[in-house]
């Protein structure tokens, strides 16, 4: 009698589950979630809220995104890991962070291997020979696919003082994503790698449990992590791109209509997203200064170089082996 109980309680919970995330009949609204750890006001917020009303307008309804900003619905981990049982059906993350699910596509967030902001988006262009295979394995080992990908900036440093060298972060405790290829590049910067999730960074750094950290400007910005970091450096030590990943038993569960319009969406969303972090880059760096935090560049002695030499030879120390070919199949795309 028990059994039966649990397993009826079982089969409630997961047609529950279904419903809340759109499964059922087509002919049906569906209600997706799209859960992700960004401020509604940031660029990546503000491009999950236009990827919603896009999908809402060119399915006419059918499909609607209520979408949890600002790690509403638990860490980035947890988040990845909802996407991936079908607690929600749409999540952005890190290359890195989605690599905690499917540990290829870590490569894409491999510091220091882009050429330009263009070529990044080519690599990560979903139809791109590496997005394709990646995509695939998802899927298979995962239950997510990759539906779009958008420019989120290039990160920068952050911390109580000035750095200029590898040699400058000796002893200081910057806060890394807790994910195996941000820990290797903040170690390769010279700094001890302090995994903390986004959402206890600024307490983190407040309290001294983490001396910095490291994030795309428009992030700091957002933030208002000026209030409480002095210095920023322009590293630039990644060019990254936001990862929006489905649950793959939610897309199969669209009509072909609904697919099509929810890639169209997707598709103008990447677009949009790329544009604005490419234009807010360019007034974001001022907006720091602004707001009180010394911003240090090559210009001002910042040594790129052995930052690049530092990182990478640590990054090939430790990945090499994993991800050769995928290096291989990224440098061929021109």
């Amino acid at each position: 009698m028990k059994k039966t109980i649990v397993a009826a309680l079982c089969m409630l919970l997961a047609a529950q589950v279904a419903f809340a995330n759109g499964g059922g009949d087509s002919s049906q609204t569906k209600v997706l979630r799209y859960a992700h750890m960004n401020t509604p006001e940031s660029i990546a917020g503000k491009q999950a809220l236009h990827f919603a009303d896009l999908v809402k307008e060119k399915t006419g309804g059918s499909v609607v995104i209520d979408v949890f900003p600002s790690s509403q619905l638990g860490t980035l981990q947890e988040q990845a890991e909802m996407v991936s049982n079908g607690t929600v059906a749409f999540h952005h993350n890190t290359m890195g962070g989605i690599g905690s699910l499917y540990a290829d596509y870590a490569v894409l967030d491999t510091p220091f291997l882009y050429k330009s902001v263009d070529h990044l988006m080519r690599v990560t262009d979903v139809n791109s020979p590496i997005m394709k295979k990646l995509n695939e394995g998802a899927v298979k080992e995962r239950n997510i696919r990759n539906l779009y990908n958008f420019y989120f900036g290039a990160r920068q440093l952050t911390c109580n003082g000035a750095v200029y060298s590898p040699g400058d972060l000796k002893g200081k405790k910057i806060r890394a994503i807790p994910f195996p290829i941000y820990m290797t590049a903040v170690e390769g910067m010279g700094a001890i790698a302090t995994p903390i999730d986004w959402a206890e960074v600024p307490t983190a750094l407040a309290t001294g449990v983490a001396d910095g950290q490291e994030n795309p400007v428009g992030v700091i910005y957002a933030n208002k992590l000026f209030d409480i970091q002095s210095h920023v450096m322009l590293t630039s030590h990644i060019m990254a791109a936001e990862c929006v990943v489905v649950n793959e038993g939610v897309w199969q569960g669209l009509s072909d209509a609904q697919k099509k319009a929810v890639s169209e969406a997707a598709a103008e969303t990447a677009e949009w997203a790329t544009a604005q972090t490419v234009e807010s880059e360019k007034s974001d760096v001022q907006k720091l200064r602004d707001a009180g935090m010394t911003v240090i560049t090559e210009a001002d002695g910042l040594d790129i170089a052995a930052f690049r030499k530092s990182v990478s030879s640590l990054v090939d120390e430790r990945f090499s082996d994993q991800y050769g070919d995928l290096y291989k199949l990224i440098r061929s795309i021109e």
